[in-house]
């Protein structure tokens, strides 16, 4: 037991001796992956305020349910209840006859007098309905058509599918750009550490002839790649977070924000999802990396 422990100790100070004892190398490294990971944090949190915009814009789209005229409170209160209780229903609103009456006076404008001989009884009450799920639109229109008492349905079913075009387009590109820059940062950090490596080519060798395993000389480097990982991760945070900050404070007391209804996430509502992705790259790519570099010098 006391020796795995010593073991496991000296692979462990191996690789954060490997750290500062190439300090060129493992500076090379840290710039790199800050500024890869520093790229792939403005992907990551443009593409969550852009998804939180859809999501905002998705909450507030629905369709309005327009009831017969001369339907009676009973049967226009059911129709409600019918339609809360339909699977995908998130917010059942009812507008009443003064509603849409004001409603069509302000669509006519100036010529709102053109109204002035109709009362309210010439309108039709409604229901305006929210989804959980906007891909339900349809099945849960096609549902209410089947009640009674249904004049009409309005909806924007147009605006609805160019929504989840966006959302599904936005997730896309995103994805595609993140592995991109995943890819790349493996690339540019294996190279980097295989200067390392090639720098102690001979000291590896003797290891090897000495009866040195091949996971024995490997988990130094792979500790010193997790190490510059982790560091790379932290600064990213620190610039990302500090950066991102100061644009959010702007955009809040911005008047074109303001007007359209739209707010940024905060950084908090995204740190801790932040750190997790960061450091389980930052680990991965550093060790990744360092596997990778180590291969030529470890065939037998």
């Amino acid at each position: 037991m006391i020796v795995k422990y010593n073991r496991f100790g000296y692979l462990i100070g191996e690789g954060f001796s490997n750290v500062f004892k190439n300090k060129k190398s493992t500076g090379a490294s840290l710039m790199i992956m800050c500024a890869t990971m520093i790229i792939f944090g403005i992907f990551l949190m443009l593409s969550e305020n852009i998804n939180h915009f859809v999501d905002d814009i998705k909450s507030e789209q629905g369709f309005q349910v327009f009831i017969e005229t001369d339907a009676t409170e009973e049967q226009i209160q059911e129709v409600g209840d019918k339609i809360r209780a339909l699977d995908g229903v998130s917010t059942v609103d009812f507008k009443d006859k003064e509603y849409a009456m004001n409603f069509v006076k302000e669509k006519f404008g100036d010529k709102a007098e053109l109204l002035d001989g109709y009362d309210s009884d010439f309108f039709s009450t409604s229901y305006i309905v929210t989804l959980t799920d906007l891909k339900l639109s349809k099945n849960v229109q096609n549902e209410i058509l089947k009640f009674e008492n249904i004049k009409r349905i309005t909806s924007s079913d147009e605006t609805v599918t160019t929504l989840l075009a966006v959302a599904n387009g936005i997730k896309i590109v995103t994805a595609v750009i993140l592995i991109l820059l995943v890819i790349i940062s493996i690339f540019i950090i294996s190279n980097t550490i295989k200067l390392t490596v090639h720098a102690r080519r001979k000291e590896i060798s003797i290891m090897k002839y000495v009866g040195a395993t091949n996971s024995f000389i490997r988990w130094p480097f792979i500790v010193e790649g997790m190490i510059i990982g982790i560091l790379a991760s932290a600064i990213s945070i620190l610039i990302v977070g500090g950066a991102y900050s100061l644009l959010a404070e702007q955009a809040v007391n911005n008047s074109f924000m303001i007007k359209i209804g739209l707010s940024l996430l905060s950084f908090k509502d995204m740190i801790s999802s932040i750190i997790v992705v960061y450091m389980l790259l930052g680990i991965g790519i550093g060790a990744l990396g360092s596997v990778i570099s180590m291969r030529k010098y470890l065939k037998v």
